[in-house]
């Protein structure tokens, strides 16, 4: 229940345009759930979902754990909502199925608004859309228009996988015939897995590639950064580092460190392998591939060329 509040409070702001609708639903980079927008409002350079040219008109679409759906349904049918004044959803009929919707008044600052928002399930995911809309546009941007918007919400399977790869920060060549690819921070992470679901992605190989910013900037520290990054993978218990030592990738300096731990949701005996890859500043590459201990000798030479296939943009 403590997510409840979050889920239904964005600020959002209007546009003058006719509320009539593009024809086909449209997906924000890099995500499952998309919707057909109101004619005007076209995908954001800046944040995911939607708004007009001069910017006034916003709305944001984003991904949530799937237990935030559940959560809200369950207050739903019970009809128990903290707070003195709970903001109460009611049930509106989308494409992706039952949503939940909320409409208040509220003030950005000085300005009356009308704020909307919406989460809807998925597919191990929940789906959130919303609007904020100023008093002085709802002749325009009416709450039946917003309303009619957010019934188009509908989910896809997944992301397509060139769509996905295309918006992280570096390429990657090669995937080593992983079944599995989902972002699971668009345009900065992304996994790559043979496990379909949550609890058989630790029970197959899998890799996790993305950024940091946090990588030291002195070679003499990078031994033990490595060493503490790999204290922190999440996911595993009774950890024990077997091999940490420098290494080339790709032409730059890295440092590969091999844990053998045990995977706490599958209760697997697995041995994880990360690599830091440093570049400019304290930016660094980090991979971490895991396999159930039994696939090691498989899996490690698929892993190593996914990242070697790796490369800047």
């Amino acid at each position: 229940m403590k997510n409840i509040g979050r889920l239904f409070a964005l600020g959002l702001l209007w546009a003058g345009l006719s509320p009539a609708f593009a024809a086909d639903p449209v997906y924000p980079p890099g995500l499952r759930i998309g919707m057909t927008p109101l004619v005007g409002l076209a995908p954001s350079k800046s944040f995911p979902g939607f708004e007009t040219e001069d910017h006034s008109v916003k709305v944001l679409i984003a991904e949530l754990p799937a237990a935030a759906y559940g959560e809200v349904k369950a207050a739903f049918q019970t009809n128990s909502f903290p707070g003195p004044n709970p903001i109460k959803p009611e049930s509106l009929q989308t494409a992706a199925g039952e949503g939940f919707y909320t409409a208040e008044s509220a003030k950005d600052g000085d300005t009356p608004v009308r704020r909307y928002s919406m989460i809807v399930p998925g597919d191990a995911f929940s789906g959130y859309i919303a609007m904020q809309v100023p008093e002085n546009a709802t002749k325009i941007y009416s709450a039946d228009a917003v309303r009619q918007m957010f019934a188009t919400a509908v989910v896809r399977k997944q992301v397509p996988v060139e769509e996905q790869l295309g918006l992280l920060p570096f390429k990657i060549t090669e995937l080593s015939a992983f079944k599995n690819v989902r972002m699971l921070a668009p345009g900065s992470t992304i996994l790559l897995a043979d496990g379909e679901d949550e609890p058989g992605i630790e029970m197959a190989p899998f890799m996790v590639i993305g950024t940091i910013a946090s990588a030291p900037t002195q070679p003499e520290d990078r031994g033990r950064f490595a060493q503490q990054a790999a204290g922190q993978i999440p996911g595993l218990r009774d950890g024990r580092v077997t091999m940490s030592e420098p290494l080339r990738i790709g032409g730059s300096p890295g440092y590969e460190t091999r844990v053998e731990a045990t995977s706490v949701k599958a209760n697997t005996p697995v041995t994880v392998v990360q690599w830091l890859r440093f570049g400019s500043g304290n930016q660094a590459l980090r991979i971490i591939a895991s396999t159930p201990r039994d696939d090691w000798s498989k899996a490690f030479p698929r892993f190593r060329a996914v990242r070697d296939g790796i490369l800047p943009r």
